[in-house]
């Protein structure tokens, strides 16, 4: 029995209701079912009678909730005593990252769990692109950085690099566009079409990709239109102004218009990077480093899409 499976027993009992338990939860609810189902059995009583209307607690579902709450109350008031000892309960943490970065499931995770398990650390998050936060590590005007980084970026000292997870790249057109219709896109397919990126000076190692599989299919792309944020390029993109190429995170800007479409290339994927110093041993950075490797986790673990 784990205490995740006593925070989602606690809110099923208190939701009554296993959509709303899994929507409060963040989780599917078919899996939270079968967490439920388990703890059920692993106690060996049912703690739910279910009906496809309601849901009630038995009489053991009642007993056992005011147990599980309180072991979660003596599990809080543990961890913010060892907190407290491990300077984790105060300070702050300066967090950057790249455009794209915020639109994916793992960074949205592991931001609502790092607030939720050390509410009393303030994280200053800014968005930067990924030289820029490679050069501010290396200041120590930054302690983390969530980035994109080019094939072919040299090694920067005192910075360690560790990959999050591995997200595809996707095209984004208009949905009306002749290439929509098609079952498969490489990137050779994009040869005549007018490109939308992002400028030089943001220094996004995406666009540095994409140039790089662009000269290995036999061209250059013909930017038409450049634009700073992604979610600026995607509606471009839906108007008809060109195409883009973006991290398939984007898939979650509900744009009319906007058609997303995988490629066909084995090496269309960029990494999303946890950067920090090698040399820094602040309790709240190790604390993040661990939670975002067990978010990471989960997401595999799950079968779920980073993005």
């Amino acid at each position: 029995m784990e205490l995740r499976h006593l925070r989602y027993f606690v809110t099923v009992a208190e939701e009554l209701h296993f959509s709303r338990a899994a929507q409060k939860l963040n989780i599917g609810q078919p899996p939270l079912s079968m967490q439920i189902r388990a703890l059920e059995e692993e106690l060996g009583v049912p703690l739910f009678e279910r009906s496809q209307r309601r849901v009630f607690l038995t009489t053991a579902g009642r007993a056992f909730l005011a147990r599980a709450r309180q072991i979660l109350a003596d599990a809080d008031a543990a961890r913010l005593e060892v907190q407290q000892i491990a300077g984790l309960d105060a300070g702050e943490l300066r967090i950057a990252f790249t455009t794209s970065a915020p639109m994916t499931n793992l960074m949205k995770r592991v931001l609502t769990s790092y607030r939720q398990r050390y509410p009393r650390v303030t994280l200053t998050l800014s968005e930067s692109p990924s030289e820029r936060q490679r050069d501010a590590l290396a200041e120590r005007t930054l302690d983390i950085g969530l980035l994109r980084q080019a094939d072919s970026a040299p090694p920067v000292a005192g910075l360690s690099f560790e990959t999050l997870v591995d997200e595809a790249l996707v095209v984004v057109l208009h949905q009306g566009h002749a290439l929509s219709r098609r079952k498969h896109l490489s990137i050779a397919d994009l040869a005549n079409e007018a490109f939308i990126m992002h400028p030089h000076d943001v220094g996004t190692a995406v666009d540095g990709k994409i140039r790089a599989m662009c000269e290995r299919a036999g061209f250059t792309p013909r930017v038409v239109q450049e634009a700073r944020e992604s979610t600026t390029i995607v509606a471009l993109a839906a108007s008809g102004l060109g195409v883009a190429v973006l991290p398939a995170a984007v898939r979650c800007i509900q744009i009319e218009g906007a058609c997303f479409m995988d490629l066909s290339e084995p090496d269309a994927h960029t990494p999303l990077l946890l950067a920090k110093r090698r040399d820094d041993t602040s309790p709240l950075v190790q604390a993040f480093v661990a939670m975002c490797r067990e978010v990471a986790g989960s997401l595999h673990e799950r079968g779920q899409p980073p993005n």
